[in-house]
């Protein structure tokens, strides 16, 4: 504890580390503010079917991620999501467009270009995701106070630039403050509905004989998982590198002095196979639905995908997982172009030719450390199953898992790396008692 508090005095004495965390509390504040904020024409006492809604299914996945905004009819009831989502697509088609790839290659320029066109796409697909929103909302009898017409067209101007607005947030956050903010904002909405469902269901063990010593056992189960998905977050493997010669700090090194390694990430792919995975699962319901063919002999179909404790719908959640993880690993590690640019630099693998054969060591090292990895994802992805079938309370139980768990663990670690290496450049010790965070973990999106 002693520690802890003199790591914090350090903090607070570097005057630039203490303006970034508290610009960033201050920008992470004016969004949970926002998302209290109903959009205009609404009447806030009939929204009651809307948060009914958004218990369970993609509607409670989207109101988590927005924190609460979603079922509140927020001016940021979109929230950062849109954004997400070109993110998306600008890295997907990055794979197809030479023109894309053209600017992924030119450094800081091509980077800024490339974000100008994700924020234009980002207008774009909130532009027409809130047309759809406003249905839902008039679906669920929710009480306007203006004319229609008049409603639709402002909620639709108003939810753009909702999303603009927390579009701009995570972007001031993540030049000015701590963290990456984008990430942040999502996380801070995931977290914002924990003390709730943490309160629920203590009460609902307290109230039963044992109750309490279930609860602690579900805790530390909890805590289990935690530390599981730290260890899937941080996991690498290590591959050996040699140069031939090499100029550090005006010396020249050569042979095992210049030894080095490439981190290969155990899970590389992050969090997006699930998104994917959730995404493509609710395919099927929601066009079955439209279609009006829920029930007859689509009704297995539909009960199967609605059905997120049974069997079969966690199955083929597992197995997408699967298959997503190698899928975006391939988008994410190149190993042609590592193999060139060791080459280019003069640095070979022990025991393996420089070029093809290099490309082909790393691809095949990538695909063995890439099936445990996407096994150990796919089950974190269906352990709130497990829990809610255990007797845990819904909102609580995804907390054990799934996109949810690993966009805290990914974020927090993001974070306090970030932080560490403040702390570090200032000749402070760092967070951690052995002065250094294990690897720099990459953000959620």
């Amino acid at each position: 504890m002693k520690r802890f508090i003199e790591t914090l005095k350090n903090i607070w004495k570097i005057e630039e580390l203490r303006e970034k965390i508290l610009l960033t509390l201050g920008l992470l504040l004016v969004y949970r503010l926002g998302s209290n904020v109903v959009l205009p024409g609404i009447d806030p006492e009939s929204l009651t079917n809307l948060q009914n809604q958004a218990d369970g299914g993609i509607i409670g996945i989207l109101n988590a991620f927005t924190g609460g905004a979603f079922a509140n009819a927020s001016i940021l009831a979109l929230g950062i999501m849109p954004y997400i989502s070109a993110s998306i697509v600008i890295q997907l088609l990055g794979m197809a467009v030479p023109t894309i790839q053209k600017m992924q290659k030119e450094g800081e320029s091509g980077r800024r270009k490339i974000n100008q066109i994700t924020r234009f796409l980002t207008i774009a697909i909130t532009a027409a995701q809130a047309p759809g929103y406003i249905a839902n909302l008039m679906s669920q009898n929710v009480g306007v106070t203006i004319s229609p017409s008049l409603f639709w067209f402002t909620s639709i101007i108003v939810l753009t630039a909702g999303t603009v607005f927390a579009m701009w947030l995570g972007e001031r956050i993540t030049d000015k403050g701590v963290g990456n903010g984008i990430s942040l904002l999502i996380m801070v909405g995931i977290i914002a509905s924990l003390p709730q469902a943490f309160l629920q269901e203590f009460a609902s063990k307290i109230d039963r004989g044992g109750g309490l010593v279930l609860f602690i056992v579900e805790i530390a189960v909890l805590l289990f998982v935690i530390l599981l998905s730290v260890a899937l977050v941080q996991g690498v493997r290590r591959v050996p590198v040699q140069y031939a010669k090499r100029t550090t700090g005006g010396r020249t090194y050569s042979g095992n002095m210049a030894r080095q390694y490439i981190p290969l990430k155990v899970n590389a792919a992050g969090v997006m196979p699930i998104i994917f995975a959730q995404a493509i699962m609710f395919i099927p319901v929601t066009v079955l639905s439209y279609a009006g063919l829920e029930s007859g002999n689509a009704n297995w179909l539909v009960s199967m995908f609605s059905d997120i404790q049974g069997f079969w719908y966690n199955f083929v959640f597992a197995v997408m997982i699967i298959l997503f993880t190698y899928f975006y690993t391939a988008i994410q590690v190149n190993t042609n172009q590592m193999a060139e640019d060791l080459k280019r630099n003069g640095g070979f693998i022990p025991g393996i030719k420089p070029g093809k054969s290099t490309a082909e060591f790393l691809d095949t090292v990538l695909s063995r450390i890439t099936l445990p990895g996407s096994i150990f994802l796919a089950l974190l992805a269906i352990l709130p199953a497990f829990a809610m079938v255990a007797g845990v309370n819904t909102q609580f139980a995804y907390f054990y898992g799934g996109t949810s768990l690993l966009i805290m663990v990914g974020v927090v670690l993001d974070t306090l790396q970030q932080i560490e290496s403040y702390l570090l450049n200032r000749h402070y010790d760092g967070l951690m008692k052995s002065g250094k965070l294990k690897g720099r973990t990459v953000s959620a999106f």
